[in-house]
């Protein structure tokens, strides 16, 4: 077939497609359709139809990180053996708490939950995945590098075929269905931020030192000279002195202390004064960007010369920071739809009780409500 005959097909195909004659019949689902079900169809240019199912529940993504890397550092074999083992293990996992697989690409694993008990069910079974991946397929590793992210949506997802209709040995690839909607889209991006470490970047700073500035004294507070209070100064006489600040301040209470009172020794010594003592730092040492320290010196042309614009400026010295751009993330995101239906199915869990899982601050392309992740396990489920 020359291209311009392709084209005008191809070109006929997509206006009938896209055509308003070109309907699409959608049926309401609470049950994890299959591949084979009979309301599910391919387009069909005949009749100008096509049929697809609703179905509003929870989706989970099951995602191995740097599974390029790890094709890499191991052997074929070992990867092979590694995929194998992680697929069949999340497929049973999957199956034991009611979940459908219906996606399985390369390194990523898709299960879909019948509508009812859907939050309890995606919850637990992201649990107990999390525990197999840790502690059953990674102790195969001993360098403890294989790590995998979960990720968790809740919502209407349609599903339907797309592609031809083909017949003989090709057509198992045609077999798979599409799923629509942004439950998958979001769990999917969730996976993607799962259990990825902490990212950090190292930025010039400028070590900055000012003066402390100086500390009081208990008797600079209450107006007295060093020394106005010594081993022969009764506190009773001085407040009997009308014209002493202390006698002004605290009266004639003062009578019954003595100088040897632990209040008169007090008065005679400072309460906290570093640069009294040998040992103290002198100064205050802060953190600033280049710009902000250059932006408080001053250049002088006659004589030349710079100066800092603080009085107290004592000294700087240049430094590498290191500054987080990115924190790490559990092995377990959902949105705050499945977090809020998991609570309300069982408030009485160890997850909810226990606050297992908690608000974190992941971005989400298309999403911006919030966030939950924990790394929680299933003791139960770890080998001996």
């Amino acid at each position: 077939m020359a291209l311009e005959d392709l084209g005008e097909e191809l070109s006929e195909e997509v206006s009938a497609i896209m055509g308003t004659g070109f309907s699409i019949s959608i049926t309401s689902t609470n049950l994890v359709p299959r591949a084979d079900d009979p309301s599910i169809t391919f387009p069909n240019l005949d009749t100008l139809t096509q049929g697809a199912k609703l179905i509003t529940t929870c989706v989970l993504y099951i995602d191995m990180r740097k599974s390029t890397d790890l094709s890499f550092a191991h052997r074929p074999q070992t990867v092979a053996k590694l995929y194998t083992a992680f697929v069949r293990a999340m497929t049973r996992t999957a199956r034991h708490f009611g979940g459908h697989v219906r996606g399985i690409i390369g390194d990523r694993v898709m299960v879909l939950f019948d509508s009812q008990d859907c939050f309890k069910n995606a919850v637990h079974c992201a649990i107990a995945m999390n525990t197999v991946s840790q502690h059953i397929i990674n102790k195969h590793f001993k360098a403890n590098e294989v790590r995998f992210g979960i990720g968790i949506d809740h919502g209407r997802m349609l599903v339907t075929k797309a592609g031809i209709r083909r017949h003989g040995e090709e057509q198992s690839n045609y077999r798979n269905l599409v799923w629509l909607g942004r439950p998958a889209n979001v769990a999917s991006k969730l996976t993607d931020a799962a259990n990825k470490p902490a990212e950090h970047i190292t930025v010039p700073m400028v070590r900055v030192a000012y003066d402390k500035p100086p500390q009081p004294t208990l008797g600079g507070l209450l107006g007295l000279m060093p020394g106005a209070l010594n081993s022969g100064t009764n506190l009773g006489n001085l407040s009997g002195n009308p014209l002493s600040p202390m006698g002004g301040l605290f009266g004639s209470g003062l009578g019954a202390l003595s100088s040897g009172s632990g209040l008169a020794n007090a008065l005679t010594s400072p309460l906290v004064s570093p640069t009294n003592s040998a040992s103290a730092e002198p100064w205050t040492w802060v953190n600033e960007t280049p710009l902000a320290f250059l932006s408080k010196i001053d250049v002088k042309y006659a004589p030349s010369r710079l100066s800092h614009q603080r009085p107290d400026f004592g000294s700087f010295y240049l430094i590498d920071e290191e500054q987080t751009t990115r924190e790490a993330t559990p092995a377990i995101l959902m949105t705050g739809a499945v977090w809020s239906g998991f609570k309300k199915a069982l408030p009485n869990s160890n997850s909810v009780q226990g606050s297992l899982f908690t608000k974190v601050a992941v971005e989400v392309p298309g999403y911006s409500a919030d966030v939950f992740g924990g790394n929680v396990v299933y003791p139960s489920l770890k080998p001996p």
